[in-house]
């Protein structure tokens, strides 16, 4: 008699039923359940729910339930092996530029401050500054001896200057009065 264990439980594959029904109402025990669980707890239940639809269990949750066929794959690999996969998602996404160049901020003041100008009116604190990030761009490829492939792109380097509370306009030194 050929016997499987899976999360502690002894199943028998002739005695699993081919089909379990699944009614509406447990179809949507189902999804609150799995809403309301995290991460590896999460993965093992849908694993667990899978086994117990029997053959072709994979497909018909996915196709009945809405559950991806990865996760589920996942959580089946989980109950077998009995080690937990550790999501890591602070890993993911795009990281700042700061990170693979660590010196571009501080040479981007050193080329933006010389010539940048306090607000004339004096009403705010902000720094103006008459050179455009494109321009700001080529500066760091002349001076600083940075190559085209490393710095970003140019609206990348106009974010940074914003963040360091440079403002891009030319900044009129002093208006005519009207008479």
């Amino acid at each position: 008699m050929d016997t499987h264990t899976t999360g502690g439980a002894m199943i028998d594959p002739q005695n699993t039923p081919d089909s379990i029904d699944l009614t509406p109402e447990m179809k949507t025990f189902l999804n609150d359940t799995r809403s309301k669980l995290k991460g590896c707890e999460r993965r093992k239940f849908m694993a667990d729910v899978v086994r117990l639809l029997g053959k072709g269990g994979q497909r018909r949750a996915e196709r009945e339930l809405g559950w991806d066929r990865k996760t589920i794959q996942k959580g089946t690999s989980e109950l077998t092996s009995g080690f937990d996969c550790v999501d890591y998602f602070s890993g993911r996404g795009r990281h700042p530029i700061e990170q693979s160049l660590p010196n571009l901020l501080d040479d981007i003041k050193m080329i933006v401050s010389p010539v940048s100008l306090c607000d004339p009116t004096f009403c705010t604190t902000n720094l103006y500054s008459p050179l455009t990030a494109k321009e700001v761009s080529r500066r760091l490829i002349e001076t600083q001896k940075y190559t085209e492939g490393q710095l970003p792109t140019v609206r990348t380097i106009s974010t940074k200057l914003n963040q360091l509370g440079f403002q891009l306009k030319k900044v009129t030194k002093c208006k005519p009065q009207k008479k």
